[in-house]
């Protein structure tokens, strides 16, 4: 769903709607500005808010809350059982040096035991979430020159009261207030975190040096260097906005945050809700064509001539764009070998719908959500 108040804020909605509902993919989306039908969409955020109100909404019913964390932990399981495929956790980079026959040599630190190791391989894919800035510098590639990473925290504000978090099944979100970035769109979800129902309320940004949710409050000093130096301070002085937004989100008082609740939940309860920590995300700082800096939001890939490394830059991708993100690097690295029939049948085989519209194709888009609610027992 999308809630939204005032004439502005409606109009905006709307006009998205007739948009979107053009399309296939989105036909079985509503709009609504009546009161009661909204009312019964998100009861907890209509109460006590008056009919005088004007409040406008878009809502989908299909949606599902998956909890991806276990998903992931899921497949990586399942790989180990592969031929081929080993899975080593507790390691630590600690240098990547390009060979003279093209492959790369990892330098490995074993935390458990304290001991160094190198391995070799002539592919290597950087996906480390924050902690991949620091590893693409290590790697010295030319493509990788002028990134820089600034770090922004997550919070939310969770309710795990039961007479609270029934009366809650959906996703809501609202509109970012003008000037705000697009990571600041606030929203009330119904989520199943390791299997109990919460609610959560945000997001609400803070700032810590670190680019891992348990990296070091050293990682954004030290990642700081000459190649990037003036393109990230170039970028602070583009987004003085950006800069105002943080500070005031980490000033925020708990009554402050709770009251930002309210517009959304106007009977919401301080003692319902406490603050928790999600994680920490890179916004990419990058050259542009003057030579100074800009914030990218989003996510980028990077890649070295002979596609033999790539990494991802930016803010977690999430689900909904890790596929086509994997798709692009393998395009970008396997030019070639993308383009053999054993690659297209073995993509097809996982992506049935691969090289096709499901904007444009709306049966085909039809078909594709019914067999991945057969798959995943989403009608149970």
């Amino acid at each position: 769903m999308s809630l939204v108040w005032g004439e502005d804020n409606i109009r905006f909605l709307k006009k998205r709607y007739d948009t979107m509902t053009q399309y296939p993919i989105f036909e079985d989306m509503q709009f609504s500005e009546d009161f009661e039908e909204i009312s019964l969409w998100a009861p907890l955020m209509m109460q006590n808010r008056g009919h005088k109100e004007i409040v406008g909404a878009t809502f989908m019913e299909i949606g599902t809350d998956v909890n991806f964390g276990a998903i992931t932990r899921g497949m990586i399981e399942y790989l180990k059982t592969l031929d081929g495929v080993e899975v080593h956790l507790g390691q630590e980079i600690q240098d990547l040096t390009k060979q003279d026959d093209g492959s790369w040599k990892i330098d490995i630190e074993d935390l458990e035991t304290n001991k160094d190791y190198e391995h070799s391989s002539p592919f290597v894919f950087i996906g480390a979430g924050g902690g991949a800035i620091p590893l693409l510098d290590k790697a010295e590639i030319k493509q990788g020159s002028g990134f820089g990473g600034f770090p922004v925290g997550g919070q939310w504000l969770k309710c795990t009261n039961p007479e609270i978090v029934k009366q809650h099944q959906a996703k809501v979100y609202g509109k970012a207030a003008t000037g705000n970035p697009p990571m600041s769109v606030p929203h009330l979800d119904t989520r199943y975190i390791d299997g109990k129902q919460a609610l959560l309320f945000g997001p609400y940004a803070g700032f810590s040096t670190k680019f891992l949710k348990n990296g070091s409050y050293w990682d954004l000093p030290l990642s700081i260097e000459m190649h990037n130096i003036w393109p990230m301070l170039s970028a602070g002085m583009k987004n003085i906005s950006l800069t105002k937004y943080l500070i005031d989100q980490v000033m925020q008082s708990p009554e402050e945050r709770f009251e930002f609740l309210q517009k959304y939940y106007p009977d919401a309860k301080m003692e319902d809700w406490e603050l928790a920590y999600a994680g920490q995300r890179v916004q990419i700082i990058k050259k542009d064509k003057e030579g100074g800096g800009k914030l990218q939001f989003g996510t980028e890939i990077v890649a070295d001539d002979d596609g033999s490394l790539a990494a991802l830059l930016g803010a977690s991708p999430g689900a909904s764009t890790s596929v086509s993100i994997m798709l692009e690097v393998v395009k970008k690295c396997f030019p070639e070998r993308i383009k053999t029939e054993d690659w297209q049948n073995k993509i097809k085989e996982m992506i049935p719908t691969f090289g096709q519209s499901l904007i444009e194709n709306g049966e085909l888009c039809m078909e594709t959500r019914e067999r991945t609610t057969r798959i995943l027992k989403l009608d149970d």
